[in-house]
């Protein structure tokens, strides 16, 4: 089984980590763009061929490793806004394309107050409006822009996330009882979250919904008694390593040492 993993950066993780633990015998590709990010900051035209990029790059190592891939996964929002469209009609039917959406349904099914974390662009998207309308009526939902906080996670630096946690809290009312991750990379540092809202809040992410869906698109739900599955890594179509960065998060080291170390798409069997 090979599953590609379409990201700018190590937002990915938690979304790897998710599929890693479902089924540890799937080799999984790695597909970063350094060189570009964050694609946030990009424009839709811009995100859609570095999206395409990364899926192709995942292809070539698949087939170089003898087999198609089984999904294309983008663990990304930016990239699912911008770029599903695209590619979905270079894969599907033939390869399913697994995107992520913001947990707000979920968050929002208690009916008290919840806030969605996101970032500067996706926050004042009429995406993320949409999603509120659609999955939150009756809610009180309060829209948090994380300035930094995406760059502080990927830079792996304490003292920069620290901070764009604080502000992002500072940010969130206290009668919050629901707060939506609405950037893949916030998976990586809930532990600070919570802790910075002084657990009044449970968290909402997506990673382990996308990891499921991504499953059962292939028909792969059930767990295997054992596994061996690879990792290869990819950083803007160069044969790479998982990023020091990335090992500082448990979602990263389990990646690395369940596949005992993290591979470059070109160390093969």
């Amino acid at each position: 089984m090979r599953i590609a993993l379409v990201d700018s950066g190590i937002g990915m993780l938690s979304t790897a980590a998710a599929l890693r633990a479902a089924r540890p015998d799937a080799d999984l590709y790695l597909s970063m763009d350094p060189d570009h990010m964050p694609w946030g900051r990009r424009t839709p035209d811009q995100v859609i061929r570095r999206a395409l990029a990364g899926a192709d790059t995942a292809a070539r190592a698949a087939a170089e490793d003898g087999g198609d891939l089984d999904a294309v996964v983008v663990p990304c929002n930016t990239a699912s806004v911008h770029g599903l469209g695209a590619l979905r009609a270079e894969f599907e039917p033939r390869i399913p394309v697994i995107g992520t959406v913001p947990a707000i349904k979920p968050a929002a099914a208690a009916g008290t107050p919840i806030a969605v974390w996101s970032t500067e662009v996706t926050t004042r998207s009429a995406y993320q409006r949409g999603l509120v309308e659609n999955f939150a009526k009756g809610v009180e939902v309060t829209p948090v822009a994380c300035v930094g906080l995406a760059e502080a996670v990927e830079s792996a630096d304490p003292g920069r996330i620290a901070e764009a946690v604080e502000y992002a809290a500072g940010l969130t009312p206290p009668q919050v009882r629901g707060v939506v991750l609405g950037c893949t990379h916030y998976d990586l540092v809930g532990t600070r979250i919570s802790e910075a809202l002084g657990g009044r809040a449970t968290l909402f992410t997506a990673a382990d919904a996308v990891a499921a869906q991504a499953l059962r698109r292939i028909g792969a739900m059930e767990r295997p008694a054992g596994g061996s599955g690879r990792v290869r890594v990819s950083a803007s179509g160069r044969p790479a390593h998982l990023p020091a960065e990335a090992l500082t998060y448990p979602a990263g080291r389990a990646l690395s040492d369940e596949a005992s170390a993290s591979r470059t798409f070109r160390d093969l069997r």
